[in-house]
């Protein structure tokens, strides 16, 4: 039987809409690398949350609302793309100041 662990999974971040810091959840079936980025709505990149072997089962992390260089982002839609394996996922987030 499966377990919830077993597949994969990216959660819609909470809160959304967000400010100034959101939670992102995600699920692995197996330890593998993954990348967890942050998009604008223009498709530029704006930070990468994770970058590296993860082990199986659930792993959380938190974007603050930053840039690559610290700097805070503007209100706006954000897209947050999962890329682990052959899984790819993308989620709509919206920061509100």
């Amino acid at each position: 039987m499966e377990t919830p662990e077993a597949v994969f999974t990216l959660q819609q971040n909470y809160p959304n809409p967000f400010n100034p810091v959101t939670t992102i959840g995600y699920s692995l079936p197996s330890k593998m690398h993954v990348t967890l980025c942050i998009y604008d709505v223009s498709g530029a990149h704006v930070v990468t949350l994770v970058d590296g072997v993860k082990t199986m089962g659930s792993h959380f992390v938190q974007w603050y609302g930053r840039d690559t260089k610290g700097r805070t982002v503007p209100s706006g839609i954000y897209c947050l793309r999962l890329v682990a394996g052959d899984f790819v996922q993308t989620k709509k987030m919206v920061l509100l100041k």
